[in-house]
């Protein structure tokens, strides 16, 4: 029951912040960007505000039930257990190796003037492209691995 009232409260509140960012208005004045004007809704920190929320609630509940799930195999059969933490140890892994094929060097963006797009932040931005090219490699692959496994099974 809590899981579902929690799901419909997250999408409504998700399709408020939605609605509000794209109906709620610009800014009276728009930005300059390579000679044309940009006009950035007025709710912007409202919407990123609730991804980040979404995002950082999606990990917090993710680490709890890994952790739960090796406990609980743990318990029951050790193998299975190393073997859940073994596949937490790579995804580890893939983000370190992720961050440091990212770069921190400035990105030039036409008519941005802020601080965001140089060190830690452009470093992170690179191990987060990095790593969904990674796992989306592995989507493939397991996909094409499953394919073949279950041909040669039958």
């Amino acid at each position: 029951m809590i899981p579902k009232v929690s799901l419909w409260v997250m999408l409504i509140f998700g399709i408020i912040a939605a609605c509000v960012l794209f109906f709620g208005g610009n800014t009276a004045e728009g930005y300059e960007v390579a000679g044309d004007i940009l006009d950035v809704p007025n709710f912007t920190t409202l919407f990123l505000g609730t991804n980040y929320v979404y995002f950082a609630a999606a990990i917090l509940v993710t680490l709890i039930f890994v952790i739960a799930g090796f406990v609980a195999n743990f318990k029951k059969d050790s193998k299975k257990a190393l073997f859940t933490l073994g596949v937490l140890v790579a995804f580890i892994l893939l983000f370190v190796v992720c961050w440091f094929l990212g770069s921190p060097e400035k990105l030039e963006i036409i008519g941005y003037e802020g601080a965001d797009n140089e060190g830690f932040w452009a470093q992170l931005s690179d191990m987060m492209i990095y790593a969904v090219y990674a796992l989306f490699l592995g989507v493939i692959g397991c996909i094409i691995w499953g394919a073949i496994y279950t041909r040669v099974k039958k």
